[in-house]
């Protein structure tokens, strides 16, 4: 008997174009909240504000701590005038000169070829990978990151239909980032102010940090049609054993995002919840067997894409693409810059 294999296509939907947030709300904490309940399959429309009203005793609220860096360089081909982007994934090496990077045009980008992105600062290519990433070697005098916060973009998503501003490098960027490494932000705590954390200890849950710094693993397309055929590129990550103490005490962790998700599902399948470090390139999708995460505030994710797969397999994948479709009829805002999504 032949196994019944998912598709890619399964998980799709119609967004209206003009549904993509293509900026930030003035309050960070003036998000929408679509309520999901698993139990009952309904859902209710709220408020992100009303988030601390769901928490009580017992209680953990799991948060990325990860930081967004300039990841996006701007320049053009040593000899050339044409325009390039170099968009660095991450380093490969201790001390951040080699990376693993996307570069458009790629084509015409060949081992050998250096890019100039600034005053004091190349890429030289070195390699290509197997789906069109390349090895870079970042060229420049003194500290690498301070020569990218001088010369990088802030890496906002292709749907984001502008230039990146000034005010992105604070906006796009949780008010808890502290760990420097994420290509994108860790969108689910977007949502957060100082204050909402402070009412959600106030109602009796307690708070702890993970670090997953976001990459292909989070946002490339997958790379086959059939789910279970699909894989996903390594993400760093770490759990500190402050933090590890402080979730094995919890009755319920909720997950700030799907990145807080996978980091805690990784432990609780490497030995638990305790202090540990690495790579993870864990991919949960429909039928996966979910061991620590027991509620999940999220975004709205993009079509086919791992992170809808990831929501669907917590809660069903009826009962969230319904919930979709009724947050596109209502008007939710979508994406990084969009409403969020609380599952109990």
């Amino acid at each position: 008997m032949l196994a019944v294999r998912m598709l890619v296509a399964d998980f799709d939907y119609h967004l209206p174009e003009e549904l993509i947030a293509q900026a930030p709300l003035s309050d960070r904490s003036a998000s929408r909240m679509l309520l999901v309940d698993r139990k009952s399959g309904r859902w209710e429309d709220r408020m992100f504000r009303e988030l601390p009203q769901h928490l009580g005793d017992g209680d953990c609220l799991v948060l990325n701590n990860s930081k967004v860096f300039p990841a996006r360089l701007y320049g053009h081909r040593a000899g050339f005038r044409g325009k390039v982007e170099v968009f660095l994934v991450r380093p490969l090496d201790g001390e951040g000169k080699t990376w693993l990077a996307l570069v458009h045009p790629g084509r015409k980008m060949r081992s050998g070829e250096r890019v100039i992105a600034g005053e004091g600062i190349e890429v030289e290519v070195l390699g290509r990978r197997e789906h069109g990433e390349r090895i870079v070697r970042l060229i420049c005098e003194g500290d690498v990151y301070a020569a990218l916060d001088r010369h990088g973009n802030v890496p906002l998503p292709p749907y984001i239909h502008r230039p990146d501003r000034p005010e992105d490098r604070e906006r796009y960027q949780t008010v808890f980032a502290r760990e420097r490494g994420s290509v994108a932000a860790p969108t689910a705590g977007l949502h957060f102010t100082p204050e909402v954390v402070a009412q959600c200890r106030a109602a009796g849950a307690r708070v702890a940090e993970v670090t997953l710094h976001v990459g292909l693993g989070t946002f490339q397309p997958l790379h086959s049609e059939v789910v279970e055929q699909a894989s996903l590129h390594p993400e760093w990550f770490s759990v500190t054993e402050d933090s590890a103490t402080v979730m094995r005490a919890a009755a319920r962790l909720l997950a700030v995002g799907t990145t807080a998700a996978r980091t805690l599902e990784t432990a609780a399948r490497r030995g638990g919840l305790r202090e540990m470090r690495g790579e993870t390139d864990l991919f949960i999708y429909p039928g996966f067997q979910f061991q620590a995460v027991g509620a999940l505030l999220t975004n709205f994710h993009l079509p086919r894409s791992s992170l809808l797969m990831l929501v669907c397999a917590f809660a069903g994948r009826e009962l969230i693409l319904a919930a979709y479709e009724h947050a596109a009829r209502e008007g939710y805002r979508f994406y990084s810059y969009g409403d969020c999504m609380l599952v109990l």
